[in-house]
């Protein structure tokens, strides 16, 4: 499949044969890495083979001034070659003097190479100098010299102007179906066209096609597309058009240009029949091949893909036949992509501005190339596995006298009573003997808030002890260590849940069966939600906490790298407190624990069963603070443990793999805002200075997209899979998603780059008050990004409108960077006013 993607993209195209001399070129002879600009100009040597080369397929040549590089008059005439001399006009007079005297002086001293002249080329259309000036400019010349002389301009110019045709010999008209958005196919008679017309219009003038020609790469012009083999077609048709009807005409031009780009834009470099190296582009007769090259990449590609296919094959293969198959070819297109991508830039003249921009976007590619695989890795995995390798389900509670002893740990910051009082009203209901809750109150201030919960602690008996610690460090970590020292001798159970759960009353006798088996050290449950049905953005948001635990905890589970998470989960207390007890150094102290029994050798179960529920954020700024707060606890925990991830040891090649990559997801969030700040510069610079900033080569375009559709289709086919929730609330879950987008960079780059950062405690009751424009104070930043993509796309309609290809995939691009920020303002708004709704 692969070598066959590459050979239908590189399919032989069947242009007529050309035998024969061309009709003549353009020339400009500067070397590949030669430029005027810079007052870097070619030697006679290389201006000598340039025409050698050229007297092998043109007798004629066209110049464009007498000033640069004169010795091509003399070399030419060495050489045998006619000359089609031009003196460059703009709007600098004095140098319009210069040009002038020394076109006279080269014509009268070479008049058998020198066969015709040109004053001015598109000098009209530059708007330089008047149709008067210009016209003077031609009569002088006239007068001076035997040789027939013409002006060359664009065919509307000469249509606008007919007066011009009074003042020369012949007409001289560029003919460009590219610029005019003609596709390749209709290009011919877009030429022939204005031709007939000019002949026409000037029925006793000769008209001379002083320019004409089709690009072999840059930027697609409406319908006009840019490719080797469109300007071989192109050519090799003209030729044998212009032959038949007797035409007269310069192909534009023989040497690709790169100086020109500084020009006019990324195509102007690519006019030539031969490349900048002097190489021919494409052969005249048989059929022509858009990269010669292709075979070679296509089997690098293949190579590259080979042996990892195979070791996926051989090592997944309890996989189902067509989850087998869907993956190897993702390993084999994302192979093919890196070819591609690390092939594609030597077809351009780029700078070492674009090379080293190259060089540093490159490992982005590889980056979203490997995210990419491994959500197709979950996305295989948990549509096409037979089923669970590892799957722990309820078991039969134990008679009283075999029950583990379970200490319940529920620690509290200046959490609502009433809220509180629900969650102890639940444990107090619990199905088991053997237990005891102990509610860690910690900085709590308000004596209001805290001691109410202590009396009902008090009412509850025996089963319930109260702390209030303060001042007190560590956070819930801190708060956690304290509940370990007070926790009773008998208990072979730590648990801790939050302080809004309500937990079902066989939580404990189901479950706890587990611990019988001494390698277990964890038994986790989902983190789930109630009172949030009639609730828009509660909906919304608990909808999308349940996408993880239905897909990433099952997909983690497999290998034993499930995430714990501090709620609804049971600890073995001895291999809690023989590991360190609950690190104080992170802000996700959860999730570091399990990473840490891991690293010890034990099993840690994950029982997808809704043992208990808690309440979702109160509001969009509590929602956002809490994913930060995981995004930077997550990446203190990859600085901390980063040789137990990184290195062999007793973490398996699973463990390791799933805590490295598990938070990809996240780093393409990071990213996501790198690249959309880069991309907001870059279009600026595109509207303001299009001269400087060049459209993006579709080398960084494609992937993005790809990736962006390919993440979206997983993204929604597993939830559709795996969550049993209707499609309004699978695209309602991603709506609130991608909104925690801007919150997750931000919890990456600050994680990657500081040590500590404040514990925010996630709200989950409701705050009073608020404006309607309030409701965006916690989204000002994503306003912010969301308006500069919308100026973005509008400045580049209005500049660039639907022309080329590379900007409207640009604008798309805009358009698709700006999805998380404005499904961050859309959930604020919601959240905002389903709130007022709950008031």
């Amino acid at each position: 499949m692969n070598i066959g993607l590459w050979w239908w993209s590189n399919l032989p195209n069947g242009p007529d044969d050309w035998k024969g001399p061309i009709g003549g070129f353009a020339l400009s002879a500067f070397q590949r890495y030669q430029n005027p600009l810079k007052l870097d100009f070619p030697s006679d040597d290389e201006i000598n083979s340039d025409l050698k080369l050229i007297s092998q397929y043109s007798p004629r040549i066209r110049t464009y001034s007498m000033l640069e590089n004169s010795q091509v008059y003399r070399l030419a005439d060495k050489n045998g070659l006619n000359v089609l001399a031009g003196a460059w006009i703009d709007n600098r007079l004095d140098n319009n003097e210069r040009e002038i005297e020394a076109l006279i002086a080269q014509a009268r001293r070479y008049p058998t190479s020198i066969k015709r002249v040109i004053v001015g080329n598109e000098v009209l259309f530059r708007n330089n100098v008047t149709p008067e000036q210009l016209m003077a400019y031609a009569d002088r010349v006239r007068a001076a010299i035997n040789q027939p002389v013409s002006i060359a301009e664009p065919a509307h110019i000469w249509a606008k102007n007919p007066e011009l045709a009074d003042h020369v010999d012949f007409i001289t008209v560029h003919l460009f179906p590219y610029w005019n958005g003609i596709a390749r196919k209709d290009a011919i008679g877009d030429a022939l066209g204005s031709y007939n017309t000019l002949r026409q219009m000037f029925p006793n003038k000769p008209v001379v096609i002083g320019e004409i020609g089709w690009p072999s790469n840059g930027n697609r012009f409406k319908y006009a597309d840019p490719s080797v083999s469109n300007e071989a077609r192109f050519l090799r048709e003209w030729f044998n058009k212009a032959k038949k009807l007797n035409i007269d005409y310069y192909v534009m031009e023989a040497f690709d240009q790169p100086w020109k780009e500084q020009l006019s834009g990324r195509t102007e470099a690519y006019w030539g029949m031969f490349s900048a190296d002097r190489k021919l582009k494409f052969p005249f007769t048989g059929p022509v091949t858009e990269d010669v090259k292709w075979p070679w990449k296509a089997f690098a590609a293949s190579l590259l893909a080979l042996l990892p296919m195979i070791w996926f094959a051989y090592n997944f293969r309890r996989f189902k036949l067509m989850g087998r198959f869907f993956f190897a070819g993702l390993i084999q297109l994302a192979c093919g992509l890196i070819v591609w991508s690390a092939t594609l830039p030597f077809n351009y003249y780029l700078s070492w501005i674009d090379w080293t921009m190259l060089v540093l976007l490159f490992p982005a590619q590889i980056a979203i190339l490997a995210i990419l695989l491994i959500n197709g890795f979950e996305f295989t995995e948990v549509l096409w596995r037979p089923r669970w390798v590892r799957h722990a389900g309820m078991l039969r509670p134990d008679p009283p006298e075999k029950q583990p002893f379970v200490s319940i740990h529920l620690a509290c910051y200046n959490e609502p009573p009433e809220m509180v009082i629900v969650t102890l009203d639940s444990l107090a209901a619990l199905d088991y003997v053997n237990y005891e809750v102990l509610v860690i109150d910690n900085n709590t201030k308000d004596p209001n808030v805290w001691k109410p919960v202590q009396e009902y602690c008090e009412k509850l008996g025996k089963h319930f002890r109260f702390f209030h610690l303060e001042p007190w460090p560590g956070y819930k970590a801190g708060a956690l260590n304290f509940g370990l020292k007070e926790t009773d001798p008998r208990a072979d159970v730590v648990a801790v849940i939050d302080a809004d759960y309500e937990v079902r009353a066989d939580w404990l006798a189901t479950l706890t069966g587990h611990f019988h088996d001494p390698k277990v050290a964890v038994v986790q449950c989902p983190q789930a939600h109630r009172e949030f049905e009639h609730n828009t953005f509660r909906r919304m948001t608990a909808w999308e906490y349940d996408g993880f635990f239905r897909i990433g905890m099952h997909h983690r589970n497999e290998r034993n790298a499930i995430i714990q998470h501090g709620t609804m989960t049971m600890v073995r207390r001895s291999a809690l407190e023989g590991t360190g007890g609950w690190s104080e150094w992170t802000i996700c102290e959860d999730a570091e624990l399990g990473l840490r029994l891991m690293h010890a050798g034990y099993d840690l179960v994950y029982v997808d069963e809704l043992m208990g529920k808690g309440l979702t954020p109160a509001d969009f700024k509590a929602y956002k603070s809490q994913r930060y707060r995981w995004a930077f606890g997550a990446m203190q925990i990859l600085k901390g443990r980063w040789n137990w991830m990184t290195k062999k040891g007793p973490l398996s090649a699973g463990q390791r793999f799933h805590f490295l990559t598990g938070w990809f997801s996240w780093f393409a969030d990071a990213l996501h805002l790198l690249f959309t700040l880069m991309a907001i510069f870059w279009t600026a610079g595109m509207v303001a200075f299009p001269a400087l900033f060049n459209l993006p080569m579709q080398l960084f375009l494609v992937p993005v997209i790809g990736f962006f559709f390919a993440k979206a289709i997983f993204g929604i086919v597993l939830y559709r899979a795996r969550v049993p929730c209707s499609w309004y609330d699978t695209l309602m879950a991603s709506l609130a998603s991608m909104g925690l987008s801007h919150a997750i960079a931000r919890g990456i780059l600050h994680g990657l780059t500081r040590e500590k950062t404040s514990f925010v405690v996630t709200a989950k009751s409701r705050r009073l008050g608020g404006s309607n424009f309030a409701a965006f104070a916690p989204v000002r930043e994503e306003l912010l990004m969301a308006s500069a993509l919308l100026f973005c796309v509008i400045g580049m309609a209005a500049n660039y409108g639907t022309q080329y290809i590379e900007g409207m995939l640009w604008m798309f691009i805009l358009a698709a960077q700006a999805i998380p920020y404005v499904s961050a303002v859309v959930g604020a708004w919601i959240a905002h006013k389903a709130g007022d709704k709950a008031g």
